[in-house]
């Protein structure tokens, strides 16, 4: 009998073929402020991780330390009335938005003053308030919601376009045949964006993928799909942008897979040493760093090394700030326990006839709370 193999693909830090069309941004990147913000989210989560190995910050925490050209390309594409919605790899995308590093601390630390108040911790970071509708910890839960709000805003004839980011771990789930699908039938204007980072926790895409160029996947739906250099945030920001008019101003739903790589583990929990060598992080480091590619090309563009080193040191300083701030809020009460359940305008009145979460039991819980505080 006949055998087949598995077709392997070096992880070595090179630059993506180039698949996707050379695009010239209608609105230019300020790639000094893109640094800026690059700095920030890399600074935020190493202080992240510390704090979690301290812990300081419960449940799950993924970072992205390395994918944050990527992150902010994507963000800087969008409008302030269009929709964000990502995976649980959250942090960079609520900063890079301009959720305050003191609102995404504090809701890392559990506290009230968090963006999400204390209730969605390091996996459900959001802030609507900037079109942020979440990070999601369901794999691929994101995107049947990310067609739905495309579909809302279609339906209230509003101009705005959805990005959707999703790990390509996501693209072998039933939600994203499905959302891809209704997306193309009713001309939504959402972007799948796809952050191929190699890895889906700790297989590699080859491995799982029967196509591991995600971006042609987008044929099936007979809609654009491109790839682009996601170190480059300058690539990724003129990819977004274009895709993301285009979804604006004629419905046009698109893939976006967007090359990248995260230098630690698929979490604080893993190492990430397992499934690829030392050598290969090694080189993506030393030869594909986002921030480093971004400063050289500010110093060849005549940036001053005292302006870059200033950046930094407000990078650092706004991420220690954060850290106070997140110490000194309060924990949620637990009289609260039971609030932002529900979404029925009216549950304020069942409250007041009962203690919270009484519906399902937990009175007791909050009791039991009570007393031991």
């Amino acid at each position: 009998m006949a055998t087949t193999s598995r077709r392997t693909t070096s992880r070595a830090a090179r630059r993506p073929e180039a698949v996707a069309a050379a695009h010239v941004p209608q609105r230019p990147l300020d790639l000094l402020a893109a640094v800026r913000d690059m700095m920030l989210i890399r600074l935020f989560e190493q202080e992240t991780e510390r704090q979690y190995k301290r812990a300081r910050i419960g449940g799950y925490c993924h970072l992205a330390i390395g994918q944050e050209a990527a992150t902010v390309g994507a963000v800087a594409a969008l409008r302030p009335e269009d929709k964000l919605l990502t995976s649980y790899r959250s942090h960079g995308f609520a900063l890079a938005r301009g959720t305050s590093p003191e609102a995404v601390m504090a809701e890392l630390f559990g506290r009230k003053d968090g963006c999400a108040a204390g209730r969605g911790g390091s996996m459900h970071l959001l802030d609507p308030a900037r079109g942020y509708l979440g990070g999601w910890g369901i794999v691929a839960g994101q995107l049947p919601i990310a067609t739905g709000v495309a579909l809302a805003a279609v339906k209230r004839g509003e101009k705005v376009a959805v990005l959707c980011e999703l790990g390509d771990g996501a693209v072998n789930m039933g939600a994203w045949h499905e959302a891809l699908n209704l997306a193309a039938i009713w001309r939504l204007p959402v972007v799948f964006t796809v952050f191929n980072n190699g890895y889906g926790m700790g297989t590699s895409v080859e491995q799982s993928s029967a196509e591991p160029e995600v971006y042609k996947r987008a044929a099936a739906f007979r809609m654009p799909g491109e790839r682009v250099d996601g170190q480059d945030v300058e690539d990724v920001y003129a990819a977004a942008d274009a895709l993301l008019s285009r979804a604006r101003e004629q419905r046009q739903p698109a893939v976006l897979e967007v090359m990248t790589y995260r230098l630690r583990g698929h979490s604080v929990a893993d190492a990430g040493t397992a499934y690829r060598t030392r050598e290969e992080v090694a080189e993506w480091a030393d030869q594909r760093d986002p921030i480093a590619l971004a400063t050289a090309k500010l110093l060849d563009a005549g940036v001053a090394q005292d302006e870059l080193d200033r950046v930094a040191r407000e990078a650092q300083a706004a991420v220690d700030a954060a850290v106070a701030f997140a110490e000194a809020s309060p924990m949620p009460s637990a009289d609260t326990l039971a609030e932002f359940v529900y979404g029925d305008p009216r549950s304020g009145e069942q409250f007041a006839r009962m203690a919270p979460g009484a519906p399902a039991g937990e009175a007791a819980i909050v009791a039991q709370l009570q007393e031991a505080s």
